[in-house]
């Protein structure tokens, strides 16, 4: 018999089990989504209540776009020794505590400081949950659920927008900050007696006792138990690093990760700028989280769709196609100024980015094997977050000089394009 867990997964219908840890993934990046977006709702109170520039506030959503980068480079490659499921339990705990004493925060330097951290672990919880949801779905349907369990991320952005209209103007943007915290500590319970540990990692890695706890989930996914564990992969030499640029995955792997810097600079300009853009156009505060929370509704269908039509015509299509035309919308967005469809607008543009960019997380799951996946995965994050470093920070100067959104749309919609056009050359035969 074969005992390949891909084998396994790959040839018999999806049990309870995966289910559960696809939702449980999709539940983390809900927190996730939460987590980042949190203090983009709250910037325009943040700005209104201690005078900051624009600058200031750039320079707060590049450090937590930092620990981000941090988080996917450094932390998530523990998942390959720890397993998933510890580092997705570890990076929860750094989430929750830093979001919720970011309420405490009285100045910008306090802000960076507790946005660092706490992107350390969205970094990581990211990759990690990626990672897991790619080793329990099936080969034909794997696109689809780990775009599934990322789309958690759009979700809770948009539940925390709707929350955040009413929470700050009528209790404060702390107050915001501690229920956001809260959120996140009480998924630690949830994580721990609910999320099963990758049987991959089990079987491949090989830690204490795996052959009783890969038996155990073999056993609840009604598959026939083993004797004797496989043989271990060998590994291989270097750093996790040299892996993921060793032979076969080099040239896709530094094609994906220009995609993904290009991908993300636009995105995190997107997520950060939107409420305050609006702001500066002469909307609400209310009015202007929900630009946010339309961007990120959109989002989520966008990231759904790229799922199945990637599972059906390939992901490389799929995604070029959602990012290209993406950058095409940013480019005209200046004839929708002023009409009643600039809302459509921004959640075409949330179906768009994100569609596409979530897209290019499943590229990464496809492309690395079990034995370095997270740290692939995480590496991919990492250099894209670069990339998200420079967008909202660039983003702050450009509108500290006055530029308008449609001039700032205009210039965003080239890296865009192009990340579109480089995700349609990456050279692996496991991306179609």
């Amino acid at each position: 018999m074969d005992v390949s867990p891909k084998t396994l997964i790959d040839q018999q219908p999806i049990t309870r089990l995966q289910y559960t840890t696809v939702l449980i993934c999709f539940l983390m990046n809900m927190l996730d989504g939460m987590d980042v977006m949190v203090i983009s709702y709250a910037a325009p109170a943040i700005a209104k209540s201690w005078k900051s520039s624009p600058e200031a506030l750039g320079i707060v959503f590049s450090s937590g776009l930092f620990g981000m980068t941090f988080g996917a480079l450094l932390l998530a490659p523990f998942a390959d020794t720890l397993g998933r499921k510890t580092m997705i339990l570890i990076s929860a705990a750094i989430m929750g505590v830093s979001i919720y004493l970011t309420a405490e925060s009285t100045s910008v330097l306090h802000l960076i400081g507790f946005r660092f951290v706490s992107g350390l672990g969205i970094g990581s919880m990211l990759a990690s949950t990626a990672a897991l949801a790619a080793e329990y779905t099936p080969d034909k349907t794997k696109d689809f659920w780990v775009s599934f369990a990322i789309g958690g991320y759009p979700v809770g952005a948009v539940l925390s927008g709707l929350v955040a209209a009413r929470v700050i103007p009528e209790s404060g943007w702390q107050t915001m900050f501690q229920l956001a915290g809260m959120a996140t500590l009480v998924a630690l319970p949830v994580i721990q007696f609910f999320l099963t540990e990758s049987l991959e990692f089990y079987l491949k890695s090989q830690p204490a006792d795996a052959l009783v706890k890969a038996n155990v989930i073999l056993d609840r996914m009604r598959m026939n138990t083993l004797s004797v564990l496989p043989p271990k992969p060998t590994r291989r030499q270097g750093i996790p690093l040299t892996a993921v640029l060793d032979g076969e995955y080099k040239t896709p792997t530094i094609q994906l990760w220009i995609a993904l810097f290009l991908a993300f600079a636009t995105l995190y300009f997107l997520t950060s700028w939107i409420p305050k853009l609006a702001s500066n156009a002469g909307l609400s505060i209310e009015l202007a989280i929900y630009a946010g929370t339309v961007f990120n509704v959109g989002a989520f269908f966008g990231i759904v769709t790229q799922g199945y039509f990637s599972s059906r015509i390939g992901l490389k299509k799929t995604i070029g196609i959602f990012l290209i035309m993406t950058g095409v919308l940013m480019a005209i967005f200046g004839l929708f100024m002023g009409s009643s469809l600039l809302l459509v607008l921004f959640g075409l543009l949330g179906f768009g980015i994100q569609g596409g960019f979530v897209g290019l997380y499943a590229v990464a799951a496809r492309l690395y094997p079990t034995e370095f996946r997270t740290t692939g995965v995480g590496w991919s994050i990492g250099i894209g977050r670069l990339g998200g470093i420079i967008g909202p920070a660039v983003g702050g100067v450009l509108i500290g000089m006055g530029l308008s959104m449609v001039t700032n749309f205009l210039i965003y919609a080239v890296p865009t394009i192009f990340a579109g056009i480089m995700t349609l050359y990456i050279s692996s035969k496991k991306i179609r």
